[in-house]
């Protein structure tokens, strides 16, 4: 196809987005939708080539296949190389391995099913995988392999109208099926093909069913329109919405306009800054996620965002200028020149590194004794996997923990998973049991509404089941409460001022609400104020005392002023609290920190997994604070 500079305008206006949403989300709280746009592009183009190819008796699955590798995997597989070299130096040997694992399935463009698996998009830990942005370009590779095949198969049996009605009929059943599961298996709908196919299948309709508009002022009215709707859904929907239901409408709908509008010169797209942000626009999108995540991983200050992004501008240019305009060959006279070529060399390189990092688990034997200790402490409940959970579950599913006597009951979000594991520990020698309900990144959702969160009809259901089930008479409840209410950033090194929103008022009236209901028929209802976070991921502050040649018996987390300011009005809330007798307050800062500081390890042992949550040893200081006679 000859260049168009609406489809290079709308690749700029879907990366801007991106980047903008990603470095910072208060600023563009769904630019996510970006990526909903770059996949309407992507149908459009791939339909285009396919359909004209088989009109003209002249398209090859196999050179279609190359064409797209060439595009795709040179500047990929440069940024995962990179990366493991920048692992190698600076990631804990755990994050090492991780960052291993991620860059072959992104290479092998299998990503999406290995980051479905291990979190939610818009999950905190999601923040420190520096190729979590690959699941969009898995996606995309497994609809190109698929979709060609499909259209030729199609082309030999059927007329082409009778293959543009399919693709057509296609398209809506997979919008239906994608908006159902948004609601039912969110984070599968999010990161797998079934649930985005249609969207690249709608832009390939945009180009089966072309307008024939003569009008200028028509089709910069249908532009302008489709304009307003991607720009409408940056700013009308956020991480809490459930995605791609029914609301990505907007944003593809709106790059489906534009697409069929076929506006050739216009002031938005057809300037010097959009061309070349355009033009670079893959390369942004591939170097844009791993320096934000730097920034956030390493705790560097928010101020460096900017900067961040003007770097991801710069390095995406030079990708463009000496990795994508390579001429990649593209016809091949014999195996030799297939297993030299660029593409599959440099995924063979990188992969074998990659292989080499796994099988030496991150070099983690070169350590120290001392950093191995820390290290084999620093480890989430080994019922984590098993029992939390990140979609609706019903609260009689729930795991119990090893009596059949169940009598206590740890609710809340993810912070109370290794709590669970390490109470259940103590009760055991009682002959006692627990039921665990823990909610992955769920805030207090106590007779909210379904949308309110992810998590809202299944805080309905706990709440119900352990006021009404008897036998169970002791509650734990436990929240991480700066980001689930006060939506302060997980990386941290300074404190924003926030003060209680209407909607925090209003949720934390309800959450008491539950609690004093909780109190009125159970024995004893124990709520832990905040539980203190560290500045940076517990193996990161390992790693960087083992790499000084500092002591790793003890560590600091963070300072106990910070924590108190960061948590003022949660912990003012608690204070002023009027709740009944049974109901038992418990401060974690009795057992994890001292006058002064927090610890991240102490004696040798690590307090948390990562930078927020507590380690079964953590959880283990934590649950001494509980009295289980």
């Amino acid at each position: 196809m000859k260049f168009r500079s609406d489809i290079n305008g709308l690749r700029a206006l879907a990366v801007i987005a991106v980047v903008i949403f990603h470095f910072n989300p208060s600023y563009l709280p769904g630019g996510f939708a970006g990526v909903d746009v770059f996949f309407v592009i992507s149908g459009y183009l791939m339909t285009s080539i396919i359909f004209q190819g088989i009109t003209n008796k002249r398209f090859s699955i196999a050179k279609f296949y190359i064409a797209r590798a060439n595009r795709i995997i040179p500047a990929l597989a440069a940024l995962c190389f990179f990366l493991l070299i920048f692992g190698f130096a600076f990631l804990p040997h755990l994050d090492f391995v991780l960052l291993a694992k991620h860059a072959i399935s992104s290479l092998t463009f299998i990503s999406n099913f290995v980051f479905w698996s291990e979190s939610g998009y818009f999950d905190a830990a999601s923040h420190q995988k520096f190729l979590l942005h690959t699941w969009s370009l898995s996606v995309e590779w497994q609809f190109y392999l698929l979709y060609p095949i499909l259209i030729v198969l199609l082309s030999k049996f059927c007329s082409l109208k009778t293959t543009k009605a399919f693709i057509f009929i296609s398209t809506i059943i997979g919008f239906i099926v994608s908006a159902l599961l948004s609601y039912k298996w969110p984070n599968a709908a999010y990161y797998l093909l079934p649930t985005r196919a249609w969207e690249m299948m709608l832009g390939g309709l945009a180009f089966l069913y072309p307008t024939s508009i003569s009008s200028l002022r028509a089709k910069k009215l249908i532009a302008l329109t489709g304009v307003l709707l991607i720009l409408i859904s940056y700013w009308l929907v956020d991480e809490n919405i459930h995605w791609p239901g029914y609301l990505a409408t907007i944003p593809t709908i709106g790059t489906f306009l534009v697409l069929q509008a076929r506006l050739e010169r216009n002031s938005l797209f057809d300037n010097f800054i959009m061309d070349r942000i355009g033009k670079w626009s893959y390369s942004i999108y591939l170097w844009h996620w791993p320096i934000a995540v730097s920034i956030y991983y390493f705790s560097l200050s928010n101020t460096l965002m900017i900067l961040g992004m003007l770097l991801t501008i710069l390095l995406g240019f030079l990708s463009y200028e000496f990795i994508e305009k390579l001429n990649y060959k593209k016809r091949f006279e014999n195996a030799v020149q297939i297993i030299c070529h660029p593409p599959f060399v440099s995924t063979l390189l990188v992969s074998l590194f990659s292989l080499i990092v796994i099988s030496n688990k991150g070099f983690y034997d070169y350590s120290s004794v001392e950093y191995k200790n820390a290290f084999e402490t620093a480890k989430p409940s080994p019922m984590r996997e098993a029992c939390h959970i990140g979609e609706y579950l019903k609260p009689e599913l729930a795991c119990e923990y090893f009596q059949k006597n169940i009598t206590w009951a740890v609710f809340g979000d993810s912070h109370s998973t290794e709590l669970a594991f390490a109470l259940a520990n103590k009760l055991k020698t009682q002959n006692k049991g627990i039921k665990h309900f823990s909610f992955s990144d769920c805030r207090p959702s106590y007779l909210q509404h379904d949308g309110f969160s992810k998590c809202a009809a299944w805080y309905q259901d706990v709440s119900k089941y352990i006021l009404d089930t008897n036998n169970i008479s002791h509650v734990v409840i436990n929240h991480r409460y700066t980001t689930g209410l006060f939506g302060l950033e997980p990386n941290y090194p300074n404190i924003s001022p926030v003060a209680k929103t209407p909607e925090v008022k209003d949720i934390l009236e309800k959450t008491d609400r539950l609690i004093i209901e909780f109190a009125k028929r159970k024995d004893t209802v124990y709520l832990f104020y905040p539980i203190p976070e560290i500045r940076k991921p517990v193996a990161q502050l390992i790693s960087e005392a083992e790499r000084k040649g500092n002591s790793l018996n003890t560590i600091i987390g963070s300072e106990l002023d910070w924590y108190k300011a960061r948590n003022k009005e949660m912990i003012e809330h608690f204070n002023n609290a009027k709740y009944p007798n049974n109901v038992i307050l418990l401060r974690p800062e009795h057992a994890l920190c001292d006058d002064t500081q927090c610890y991240a390890v102490k004696d040798g042992k690590a307090l948390y997994f990562d930078d927020n949550h507590l380690s079964v040893e953590g959880a283990k200081k934590l649950v001494s604070l509980i009295n289980v006679n």
